[in-house]
């Protein structure tokens, strides 16, 4: 099966239509710049007591400060962006951490080679951007991206409309969606994530031998 991450919630609403709609983990952003920011403390109210995988989505924390909010939140796993985030994958797993390491990819393909990344940590490649990690809404053009040689998720700007097809393309061990599935900037549409998930369960169906 896809494994599926909802990211940027914001609400309990939210987290609830991912779990009944039978998503595989969540994702709570503590960007402060995004438009699904969320504080420690309001993250770690809508991380209790879910019973899927929850993952923060850091951008520019060092190892240490990303580990500390993760305990704080009761995360599962970090999601960690920016410049250091390698070195965050890398220390969170050791801390018992799932993690995943975004690579954006622009007009030339990834901007990170697959290599550098930890063993024990998700690929995730999303589309390049200037001044967004992540939510951009836009797709990267997927014959960009080789074989990485090892399980990835796919994001950015995958919806209802177009996940199937991602899956046909490229096989991804997951596939991770947030502002595809909101009908404005950081409110979720329960019927949208119900979509996103049923989309991708129907693509298994039609892709199974």
């Amino acid at each position: 099966m896809t494994w599926v991450k909802i990211c940027g919630m914001t609400s309990p609403e939210a987290v609830d239509a991912a779990v009944r709609a039978g998503a595989d983990a969540v994702g709570l952003i503590l960007w402060e710049q995004s438009p699904r920011a969320l504080t420690l403390d309001r993250a770690r109210d809508l991380a209790y007591g879910v019973t899927i995988p929850t993952y923060i989505v850091t951008v520019d924390l060092s190892p240490g400060e990303a580990i500390a909010a993760a305990e704080t939140v009761g995360a599962t796993g970090i999601q960690a962006h920016g410049a250091q985030s390698l070195e965050v994958a890398a220390h969170g797993a050791e801390a018992g951490y799932l993690t995943i390491a975004p690579i954006p990819v622009g007009a030339e393909g990834p901007t990170v080679d697959v290599n550098e990344v930890p063993e024990d940590s998700l690929l995730l490649f999303d589309t390049a951007s200037a001044r967004l990690h992540g939510g951009t809404g836009a797709s990267f053009d997927w014959n960009l991206l080789p074989d990485p040689g090892r399980p990835f998720i796919l994001a950015g700007g995958l919806g209802p409309e177009n996940v199937a097809q991602a899956i046909s393309a490229l096989h991804p061990f997951g596939v991770d969606a947030s502002s595809s599935l909101e009908s404005e900037p950081g409110i979720k549409d329960s019927s949208r994530i119900a979509a996103f998930v049923k989309a991708v369960r129907r693509s298994e169906e039609a892709n199974r031998p």
